[in-house]
């Protein structure tokens, strides 16, 4: 099924008669969902975009290319910096803002400006029941009440089919470069990174991957020169701007590092103090973002048991690409009364994407 409009969206849930695969461009589906395939795709298009007001909202379906060429002619963007997986996780077709926000893809960016979540600003979506709901709108001061905008971010289509969202945007900054430090042991390059991210000098990546350490720094011309001084006087490293600073961040976006290898490739959210302590124990290759908060692991099929120890107490583990069990870790009872609590009233057919969480 791929619905047309809002209206058509909420008659085709409404009649589900069975469980309802929710997809929008597929690029990022994870999991084991089943049922009869309900794509977003044809809802697309801008519905609106101020620039003066730095908001943007657009249709569900509307391919992530095309709100990105919208905001690049007015030098601005998404400011948490979305992710193409499609290389990482052998996929093909467009990625759909919808799906941004029910994944909350988001990229190197989030530890300056948050996630993708965090500059959602409203939503419109279809329920399990076939009701449309509207929650939040076009500034913040307008989410009030309950806020099913962050709720429904990172649901992954479990708790409705989004139609529509609204996000704020960010200006495209005058200038970015990058500090490379290499010739670290992971642990020391790590705390190269933590070093800066606790530094008053506003950094917007941190990352580590294939020996090196990636310090990024965006702004004003004058700005960004004197805050990669600064840092460079206490961490050390090369300096990269540009084209081949971008390029850098693009490869640590899409895990670009990890595509087309063999093995399973997990997902680790954990303590930054913990990150080359957890790759450590694994082995494998490694892409840490964050500051370390976000590790990709690329592991021989099979070492979900391993995954599930060396992050016990300290974190959790998506399996994003394989087949080495769950993909998704395991809640603590009371939380998962809790969800399955939420899905209840949200979905009560249990129709929307099972197994996705």
């Amino acid at each position: 099924m791929r619905p047309s409009s809002e209206a058509e969206l909420a008659e085709a849930v409404a009649a589900a008669s069975g469980p309802l695969l929710v997809r929008g461009g597929g690029t990022r589906t994870i999991g084991t969902a089943l049922g009869e395939v309900l794509e977003t795709g044809g809802l697309s298009g801008v519905e609106l975009y101020e620039p003066g007001a730095l908001t943007l909202v657009a249709k569900a379906g509307t391919p992530v290319a095309e709100v990105e060429a919208v905001l690049a002619a007015d030098r601005q963007r998404l400011a948490f910096e979305v992710p193409d997986l499609r290389g990482l996780l052998g996929r093909e077709g467009l990625s759909t803002i919808g799906g941004v926000l029910a994944a909350n893809a988001s990229g190197p960016r989030r530890v300056q400006v948050g996630a993708a979540r965090d500059a959602a600003l409203g939503v419109r979506f279809v329920d399990g029941s076939g009701a449309v709901v509207k929650n939040g709108g076009r500034v913040m001061k307008n989410v009030t009440g309950y806020d099913l905008v962050k709720l429904l971010a990172g649901s992954r289509g479990t708790l409705g089919v989004l139609s529509a969202v609204s996000f704020k945007v960010q200006a495209q900054p005058e200038a970015e470069a990058t500090l490379v430090i290499e010739g670290l042991a992971d642990a020391a390059g790590l705390a190269a990174l933590r070093a800066a991210l606790g530094s008053p000098f506003d950094v917007s990546g941190v990352a580590r991957h294939s020996g090196r350490s990636l310090i990024r720094v965006e702004g004003m011309a004058g700005s960004v020169g004197y805050r990669l001084g600064r840092l460079r006087d206490l961490v050390g490293g090369d300096v990269i701007e540009g084209d081949a600073s971008a390029m850098a961040w693009r490869e640590v976006r899409d895990v670009v590092p990890l595509q087309g290898r063999p093995g399973e490739v997990w997902r680790i959210a954990t303590l930054p103090t913990a990150a080359a302590d957890v790759v450590a124990r694994l082995g494998g290759a490694a892409l840490w973002d964050w500051g370390g908060g976000l590790i990709w692991v690329l592991l021989e099929p099979g070492r979900g048991a391993d995954v599930a120890a060396a992050v016990a107490g300290r974190g959790h583990a998506t399996l994003v690409r394989g087949e080495g069990g769950p993909a998704f870790p395991s809640e603590a009872p009371e939380v998962a009364a809790l969800v399955a609590g939420v899905k209840a009233k949200f979905d009560p057919r249990g129709i929307l994407n099972r197994g996705m969480i």
